[in-house]
């Protein structure tokens, strides 16, 4: 069966049209949730959304998921989804579903014209049989090393083949929470050079090396969006990160204590992935949060902090300020990231609170 497979593909003819169908339909054109939507993106990339804890990434991991896991429509009422499966690997250890079932609650009633009282799960008027068929979308793996995560990598395959006749769908989105939860750990931990002459040992970069061979492979296997989470560290020192991407910074809001002013204040961070997983990535997001505060919070002590967000890969020269929130619209100011340029717009985005 295999080989009249391939001798079909060998001896097969096919239109322009019908080949920009083919591979549109295989690695569509996804456009992520706000304030990830600036750059549609397809399957097959690698998005990786880096900042300091906390700053909304696992949020923003969780956002996306919702969107994957909602259908398009459901009883005459539009969802906007896409209604596919989502991988979840969890390298951090700490997700809690009840996030997520919170926030897919949340956007069901608002497609319904439904208000979200204080955040509060508002069951009533909520359709439970749609929230059953989203989450049976969603697949969670856990990990606790990196050689389980390697393993999870190498049997991918065949779980995503194993759920495929069950679901009736494939997996569009494969979200890896915090890539970077086990490099401290096994950079203190790896053979060091006197061990080395002793036995063989895994080095940290042939970890890394086997993990995005294996990521590599089940992209071409297995076409999907690739969003991974990972956590910044400030500083100026000169890496193999920085060597390889110069210029990398994200901006601030400080005030000037003499005029009252706000002005721009860069903050560098560290680059401490190895170069072959940089490799891989073709988008690059940095997220942190803000001391300005958004002009529609009152002075309290429980006003909700303001996230900027930042396109590093491709660069784009504005910023998107967010706000999390339990559930509406705020309109927010999009500030170019250059101090010398002055344009500023206005848009709107929603960001529930989990």
């Amino acid at each position: 069966m295999e080989e009249k497979g391939v001798k079909g593909w060998i001896d097969g003819d096919e239109s322009a049209r019908e080949m920009l169908g083919r591979v549109l339909s295989e690695r569509p054109v996804i456009v992520l949730p706000p304030p990830l939507h600036r750059i549609p993106v397809r399957a097959g990339n690698v998005v990786e959304i880096s900042g300091p804890s906390p700053s909304a990434k696992t949020l923003l991991l969780i956002q996306a998921a919702v969107r994957c896991i909602l259908p398009r429509e459901w009883k005459g009422v539009h969802y906007g989804g896409l209604g596919q499966l989502v991988l979840y690997i969890d390298l951090d250890c700490r997700f809690e579903p009840a996030r997520l079932l919170q926030v897919l609650r949340c956007r069901i009633l608002e497609a319904n014209g439904r208000q979200i009282d204080g955040g509060r799960d508002n069951v009533n008027g909520c359709d439970e049989e749609l929230l059953s068929v989203c989450m049976r979308r969603f697949l969670y793996i856990r990990c606790y090393h990196s050689f389980e995560f390697l393993a999870t990598l190498k049997t991918l395959h065949h779980r995503l083949e194993k759920e495929r006749p069950s679901h009736g769908e494939r997996v569009q989105l494969l979200l890896i929470d915090n890539i970077g939860a086990f490099h401290w750990v096994d950079r203190a931990s790896m053979a060091s050079p006197l061990e080395l002459r002793n036995r063989k040992s895994p080095s940290l970069q042939s970890v890394w090396e086997v993990v995005v061979q294996d990521l590599r492979k089940l992209l071409l296997v297995h076409p999907m969006l690739v969003i991974a989470s990972k956590a910044t560290i400030l500083g100026n020192t000169v890496n193999e990160g920085e060597r390889h991407f110069r210029g990398r910074f994200s901006v601030d809001m400080s005030t000037d204590t003499r005029s009252g002013k706000k002005e721009f204040q860069i903050q560098k961070f560290r680059e401490y992935m190895p170069s072959v997983w940089q490799a891989i990535v073709t988008h690059r997001i940095v997220v942190q949060t803000s001391e300005e505060h958004p002009a529609t919070a009152s002075h309290r002590q429980d006003q909700p902090v303001l996230h900027l967000l930042e396109w590093l890969l491709p660069a784009l020269s504005i910023m998107d300020k967010f706000i999390v929130k339990d559930a509406g619209n705020f309109h927010l100011q999009r500030h170019c990231s250059y101090p010398h340029q002055k344009v500023i717009r206005r848009h709107s985005c929603a960001i529930h609170s989990v």
